[in-house]
């Protein structure tokens, strides 16, 4: 069994029991959240296609931690005019485990 969930603007597709990384929530480590957008749902073969999303279907999930992805390096050069930029920044990321798939 597995769905395709929406979490801000990204997508994933998840099973119970995983581990995914998404872009940062207003949570605090150990709540709970439910995720009520889900656009696919798998289960014993049966498929269930939302119109944007599946009725009745959810996915809940707990909140582990807060943490920053590694440094991602912007580095722009101009050949010939002395000019090089040189940023950085690391993402805010929220990791969650998901506990169940209801249909």
């Amino acid at each position: 069994m597995y769905a395709i969930i929406e979490v801000g603007a990204m997508q994933y597709k998840v099973s119970e029991g995983d581990v995914i990384l998404v872009d940062r929530l207003e949570k605090e480590a150990g709540d709970s959240l439910t995720v009520e957008k889900v656009l696919l749902l798998e289960k014993d073969g049966d498929v269930r296609i939302g119109q944007p999303y599946v009725d009745g279907a959810k996915v809940e999930a707990d909140v582990n931690k807060q943490i920053l992805d590694d440094k991602v390096i912007a580095f722009k050069y101009r050949r010939r005019k002395d000019s090089a930029v040189k940023n950085g920044h690391r993402q805010k990321l929220t990791s969650l485990t998901i506990k169940k798939i209801a249909a």
